[in-house]
């Protein structure tokens, strides 16, 4: 049996890019309210504020977010597939984002409505999004520091 979640709305749109595996973090890739980095042998994958990409970069554009609201324990078992199922039945497509708190589903912009209508379907509740908290742009200094904290 699936679970029955609360998801928020997130404000915005997001944009996922792929660079180099060995390119450092860009500063725009990590401002925002919501943002990810993966680095694999293979690419630096950004999950990022579309609206700070700069000017030409290559991007998958016109991603819109819901959060499930947490945090979730870490035993909590099927959260994922009880988004997911609903959503593939729905013929909507996902990029999952998992945190340490929580679990985060962007799907197209054009699909949302659709993938809201679905999950509500499968017994799960909506949100509307929070006004975010400002959140300071990061400092080249902090970024050069944690960079090399992270062993970039």
């Amino acid at each position: 049996m699936g679970h029955k979640l609360r998801l928020r709305r997130i404000q915005g749109k997001f944009a996922i890019c792929k660079l180099p595996p060995g390119d450092p973090i860009p500063p725009w890739a990590i401002s925002g309210q919501v943002w990810s980095v993966t680095r694999t042998p293979t690419e630096l994958s950004l999950l990022c504020d579309q609206s700070e990409l700069p000017p030409g970069m290559a991007a998958e554009r016109d991603w819109r977010g819901l959060q499930v609201v947490g945090p979730l324990p870490f035993e909590m078992v099927g959260v994922l597939s009880s988004l997911a199922e609903p959503l593939a039945d729905a013929g909507v497509g996902i990029l999952a984002v998992s945190t340490f708190e929580t679990d985060l589903i962007l799907v197209r912009e054009e699909s949302f409505q659709a993938a809201c209508r679905a999950l509500v379907g499968a017994g799960h509740t909506l949100l509307e999004a929070q006004q975010p908290a400002r959140t300071p742009k990061p400092h080249t200094s902090n970024y050069k520091a944690n960079k090399s904290a992270l062993g970039d």
